[in-house]
């Protein structure tokens, strides 16, 4: 599809621009013609941008067709399919636009706004560098600093460390080395101006991590054929969790079926084991998400033991297969989960996932049911061959017992599931920025919901509310912030976290204040150009403050352009439900405010439909004869047309066989590959048409049949050739010719009708008549112009809509009814509000429909007073406070007035109360509550509606010293025109103030007097950070710290500790200690027993809240072999062990030493080394032939080292003792003596050698230590 731009200053609509609500884009699927049809067409939804799709689709069902006309039955047929997903999120996205708060364009001075930031969760690769994100905005562009971990992070210090230009966004990195793991922590990012400081989310840093599989031997599993197997998986634990799956160590995947099933844990479970398991291993393997590796585990072999022994591939499918094999047949029993009940908690919104696995002979087959109702259809789906039930998007709705089915031929059983459904804190209001003028009021509000109920605190530029400085503007109630008389000290960024133990929820919203004349946001003099019957979006947004009034003008004309067929949308859009040729023209927004105006204009253009008025024929043509299929267009004049072919739905490839024209394809010498379906496209840059026919090709001795006789059933054809008859007042009758059935009986034409004043465009159902039938007499209202169409329904669904009718206007008379739901309230304290439901187009019975308006008060019985409205409220205004009125409101129209309504009461506005309950009294209670008694306020003070007596209360001081307490006021509401009640959950021995108040619609009124009152002394709370330490298998020791709420004096703690060995149980043992001692040491009298200790502390009024610990459970505590190894593990730390073994170490050093040295020197050597003097007779001999070895005759040879037993060794070298005698005749005796002359080759090489020998020698070094 050819689309050209649009000139300069225009701009195609897009898919807001078009959407109507409830009709549904068309599908890709079509149903082809059938006998008694040969045309239709086809919308290739897949093909198509979406603004080309919205429009068909209105083209096909609203535009009009003139009966009688070369069109009339020759209806094309479209299948109506839901939307896909993407359509509605565009949608949503389109009304967000529509409703979206107004933002402040970026030239003006304003707070930070976090526009980026990393999810809560931040979980990075540990190969990369690490990036945490953080964008904002603000004029002055704000700057950024970070937390870590609750403390200031400094950048600066970290060379690995840096920040982006004009962002917050950190990089760390790890190029020139560090570890990712010591970065991982909880991040907060900060954006700061001078109007204030907008935070990001807790952002926890987290390394990914894939451990290697722990090395391990497995033993082949032995088991019984027929038996249950669970081969365990246990894989690493990594960040985030590995995919499991079961291969072989070949690689090959394990086939899965209803007995042999991988559960959610990664186990491998079967069902019942057969012989053919054995013929492969397996082995579990996990896929580790961010490192992109998969770590397998050693296999599992299995050996099965079995009565028949050869496994014959007959039996397999064998009826009785079992039998045949000889295994006895089971009663299922549950695998996974164990027992017969279990318990589940899911968040809301998450995924709940049951698995039921049981074991069993025959396999057993699993069935799941809801206790009390019936799975939820659009939610719930099965997996893992009906093993497991998955819930998708669970809500508080899903929760209750849930349980599995498990059956074969032996029997049933069940296992029940409780469900628990708890919710991470939702938006129900999340605040919005909050933009005012000097002097105006507004409020920020922050509702959340979650189980558990969320906590909300409000911060300010990311400190706590109440340690800001405070602001008499400002006012808090719960979750919602009041402004009054707004100034510009008051700009600043608030946060709402709203918190409970499943997670939170942080938002920020600005309060800016300042003084803005209107302004258009928009290019000025846009151009629109639009489809005609098309609904349409003129976009006009704005900004001023304060914020300004938005009117549409058309054509200059000074009626302001609202309701009927135009609606304006708080950003200042305007929509056109239906597009008609006189809506062409100039539109002007005009955007008014107490500073000024601005405004600015759109030019819409409306055009024709793109429309394929000839549309291709299905044929049937024998191989080598020519076929032209036709597509006549009619489009706008003003737009490029562009007309293609698609075959099979794909684009057609025009080859030297085929010639295309504006209006035709033709094929010449038709072969069998030309068999197919033929679309043919029409196309401009605002629309499209489609059309599509079948072309069958048959062989040259073939007789031509009907191709479409056997077609499957589908939905009707719609009805055409609707005619009005027999026209009176209030009937008329209609009558049409039905559509082809397509294999399936029409039953039931539903007739709907539109009219043409109140509600343009939009169809309703009228009536409901059998499908025998194509006449029908119509019951009409007064005064509307009706224009009716019909709809075909048959078994497999329901057609298109019929052209519409020609147009029938009723006469007009008076009103027969008046308007409901009419209600009178005041929005100020001097006005009332009277509105009602306006009447729709079938009760008006007239043209010019208005209403009269009559209140009274009912006291005085005064005259009536009356007004005529033409809209749907009407103000009262200077009323008294707060006083009932009678209410009337009466429909009239041109013809005359509508019956005598009924009275209805009414109040006008409320005040602020002006008394404050008296006669307060105070009763305390018990040391957590108190109850209260006051007297009555007289009506009158009221001024409005008694909601509810409120007390205020805040706990002023401890009788403890020096204990800090927080003074936060909390209230206590009583409703309705109560005298007494009860405030609990006070905090004991505290002095408290307490006020009370009257409220009403309005708010609170005055205040009472102070009550003053101190609750008494309760039981503490629990010891806190109880700690149970065991350096030994003779002690444990005990530390606890001091209760967080005293609640009184303390006089002690109380111990109670019990030695247990599995299910034997010691007798008590009770200690009692003074209340300042924290520490306490237990001599353990059998090591082998483990204690639990019971601690609470005591004031006078008793024992309070116990916390229970235990002590460690020692590594293999069963065995005396562990214990003794333990022991010897505690010697083994003890310094002067550690002092001992190193004296005994170095004592043997020693010793080793002097042994060499006097070996060394008591040996013989077999030469005596002079320089180039032969062994001479003589020299002095030993009797054993050897010589004397001397300490200035002590250098080895070169090359050579000394061994500890007093033996040279040659080293590796190339080097031998031949090169340094004469003619290398030296040799050794029987004894090892060396016998013959050793002369050195060179003095210098001697010297040298000499020289290395002695400074490189470790022998050499001994001596000299010796």
């Amino acid at each position: 599809m050819n689309q050209t731009m649009a000139p300069s200053g225009e701009r195609l609509i897009d898919l807001c621009a078009i959407w109507d609500a409830g009709v549904y884009l068309p599908s890709a699927a079509w149903n082809r013609a059938s006998s008694g049809v040969a045309r239709k067409r086809l919308n290739e939804a897949e093909k198509l941008s979406a603004v080309q799709e919205a429009q068909l689709k209105r083209l096909e069902v609203t535009r009009p067709r003139v009966l009688g006309s070369r069109e009339q039955g020759q209806v094309p047929r479209m299948a109506r399919q839901p939307p896909p997903p993407w359509v509605h999120a565009a949608f949503l996205l389109c009304l967000l636009s529509l409703g979206g708060a107004i933002e402040i364009p970026m030239d003006l001075t304003q707070p930070p706004t976090i526009t980026k930031q990393s999810a809560k969760d931040h979980i990075v690769d540990p190969r990369d560098n690490i990036l945490i994100e953080c964008e904002a905005k603000g004029n002055p562009a704000p700057s950024f600093h970070w937390t870590r971990n609750s403390r200031f992070f400094n950048i600066a210090k970290d060379p690995r460390v840096s920040m982006r230009r004009r962002s917050g966004t950190l990089v760390i990195d790890f190029r020139s080395g560090g570890r990712p793991e010591e970065y991982e922590g909880e991040y907060q990012c900060f954006a700061r101006n001078k109007f204030g400081t907008a935070l990001s989310n807790r952002i926890r840093l987290q390394v990914s991590k894939s451990p290697l599989w722990p090395k391990e031997n497995l033993d082949p599993v032995v088991v019984q054929e027929g038996a249950p197997l669970t081969l365990q998986c246990n894989p690493p634990p990594g960040l985030p969790s590995p995919v499991i799956f079961w291969m072989s160590s070949s690689m090959e995947p394990i086939t899965q079926d209803k007995r042999v099933s991988q559960g959610h844990n990664g186990d491998l479970y079967f069902s019942n084991v057969m012989l053919q398991d054995m013929q492969t291993d397996y082995s579990c393997n996990a896929r580790f998400h961010f490192t992109h590796t998969i770590q397998q585990k050693n296999p599992f072999t299995l050996k099965v033991l079995t009565n028949h022994p050869y496994n014959d591939s007959s039996l397999r499918n064998h009826p009785d297969m079992y039998s045949a094999r000889g295994v006895a047949e089971r009663t299922p029993s549950f695998m996974y989960p164990q027992g017969t009940a279990s318990s589940q908690m899911v968040l809301r919104g998450m995924d709940l996932l049951l698995e039921c696995i049981a074991s069993g002979v025959p396999t057993p087959d699993i069935a799941w049911y809801k206790k009390g109702g019936d799975l939820p259809s659009d939610k719930a789906k099965f997996e893992n061959f009906n093993k497991a039930l998955r819930i998708t998007n669970v809500s508080e709705e899903d929760s209750g017992e849930y349980f599995c089915l498990a059956s074969n031929k032996m029997g049933s059983i069940r296992h029940t599931i409780s469900v628990r459904v708890k919710a991470a804190p939702y938006w129900l209001d999340e605040p919005k920025n909050l933009i005012l003028a000097p002097g105006e009021d507004g409020r920020l509000v922050c509702r959340a919901n979650g189980n558990p109920k969320p906590t909300v605190q409000w911060m300010v530029n990311g400190e706590p509310l109440q340690s800001a400085p405070p602001n008499p503007n400002r006012e808090v109630a719960g979750d919602t912030i009041i402004f009054r008389d707004t100034q510009i000290s008051s700009r600043a960024v608030y946060q709402c976290n709203t918190s409970n133990e499943h997670g939170y929820l942080l938002a920020n919203a600005f309060v800016s204040v300042l003084d803005v004349p209107p302004r258009m946001l928009s290019p000025r003099n846009q151009l629109i150009r639009v489809i005609l019957y098309n609904r349409t979006r003129l976009d006009c947004p704005f900004f001023g403050s304060p914020i300004p009034t938005l009117r549409w003008f058309k054509n200059g004309q000074g009626s302001n352009l609202d309701g009927g067929n135009y609606h304006v949308y708080e950003n200042g859009s305007l929509e056109i439900k239906m597009i008609r040729k006189e809506d062409q023209g100039i539109y002007t927004c005009v955007a008014t405010n107490i500073l000024g105006k601005a405004e600015n204009q759109v030019r819409l253009e409306v055009k024709d439909p793109t429309r394929i008025y000839r549309m291709p024929e299905d044929q049937v043509a024998r191989r080598g004869t020519t076929v032209q299929l036709e597509c006549r267009v009619k489009h706008d004049p003003s737009l490029k047309l562009t007309v293609s072919w698609l075959k099979d739905d794909e684009p057609l490839y025009i080859g030297n066989r085929m010639k295309k024209e504006d209006d035709s394809l033709t094929i010449f010498g038709v072969a069998e590959r030309d068999q197919g379906s033929y679309t043919c496209v029409a196309s401009t840059e605002l629309d499209q048409d489609l059309a599509k026919a079948y072309l069958t090709v048959l062989a040259d001795q073939a007789t031509p049949t009907n191709r479409l006789a056997a077609l499957p059933k589908g939905r009707p054809d719609r009805p055409r050739d609707l005619e009005l008859t027999d026209l009176a007042e209030r009937s008329v009758r209609l009558t049409w010719i039905p559509g082809d059935a397509n294999n399936s009986p029409i039953t039931d034409y539903v007739v709907q009708f539109e009219e043409d004043q109140f509600q343009p465009g939009v169809w309703h159902d009228h009536s409901k008549y059998p499908g025998s039938v194509n006449s029908a007499v119509l019951r009409l209202s007064p005064y509307v112009n009706y224009q009716f169409r019909v709809i075909a329904i048959n078994e497999v669904g329901s057609s298109h809509p019929s052209l519409p009718s020609e147009r029938y206007r009723t006469s007009g008379a008076p009103p027969e009814s008046n308007p409901g739901d009419v209600k009178g309230e005041g929005t100020r304290k001097n006005n009332m509000e009277i509105t009602w439901t306006p009447m729709n187009a079938t009760s008006a019975f007239g043209p010019n429909l208005r209403y009269i308006v009559k209140w009274r008060r009912r006291e005085t019985r005064e005259a009536w007073n009356n007004v005529t409205v033409w809209g749907s409220r009407y103000v009262v205004g200077q009323t008294p406070v707060y006083v009932p009125y009678e209410i009337r409101v009466q429909a009239e129209n041109d013809f005359g007035k509508g019956p005598e309504p009924e009275s209805v009461i009414g109040y006008s506005g409320e005040d602020y109360p002006r008394a404050a309950p008296t006669e307060v009294k105070v009763r305390v209670m018990n040391s957590t509550a108190i109850s209260l008694q006051w007297n009555r306020v007289y009506s009158d003070t009221v001024q409005g509606q008694l909601r509810e007596y409120r007390a205020y209360y805040w706990r002023e001081s401890s009788l403890l010293k020096n204990l800090w307490v927080s003074q936060k006021r909390q209230q206590a509401s009583f409703p309705g025109d109560r005298l007494r009640g009860v405030v609990s959950r006070l905090f004991p021995y505290s002095n408290y103030k307490l006020e009370m108040v009257v409220v009403n619609g309005r708010g609170d009124g005055p205040r009472s007097e102070t009550k003053e009152f101190t609750t008494p002394e309760g039981v503490p709370s629990a010891p806190r950070r109880f700690r149970v330490r065991q350096p030994n298998l003779e002690t444990i020791n005990l530390e606890w710290d001091h209760p967080e709420h005293p609640n009184g004096i303390m006089i002690g703690y109380t111990l109670k500790y019990v030695a247990f060995n599995g299910t034997k149980v010691g007798k008590q043992i009770v200690e009692n200690f003074s209340p300042n001692q924290t520490k306490f040491t237990v001599q353990r009298t059998d090591p082998v027993s483990r204690y639990r200790f019971t601690l609470s502390a005591r004031t006078q009024v008793g024992s309070g809240e116990a916390v229970t610990e235990e002590s460690p459970a020692p590594p293999n505590e069963a065995t005396p072999t562990a214990a003794y190894t333990n022991n010897q593990a505690d010697i083994a730390t003890q310094g002067w062990f550690i002092g001992l073994m190193c004296a005994i170490a170095l004592l043997v050093l020693i010793l080793l030493i002097v042994c060499f040295i006097k070996r060394s020197r008591g040996g013989k050597y077999p030469v005596r080394e002079k320089k180039d003097v032969p062994l001479g007779p003589e020299d002095p001999k030993e009797e054993d032939g050897s010589f004397d070895y001397s300490d200035e005759d002590n250098k080895p040879l070169q090359g050579s080292q000394t061994s500890l037993d007093g033996t040279i060794k040659q080293q590796e070298s190339d080097d031998s003792l031949v090169d340094y005698g004469e003619g290398g005749e030296g040799q050794f005796n029987e004894d090892g003596s060396f016998i013959g002359q050793y002369t050195v080759k060179k003095d210098k090489e001697e010297t040298e050698g000499n020289e290395s020998s002695e400074a490189t020698s470790p022998v050499n070094a001994i001596y000299s230590l010796a």
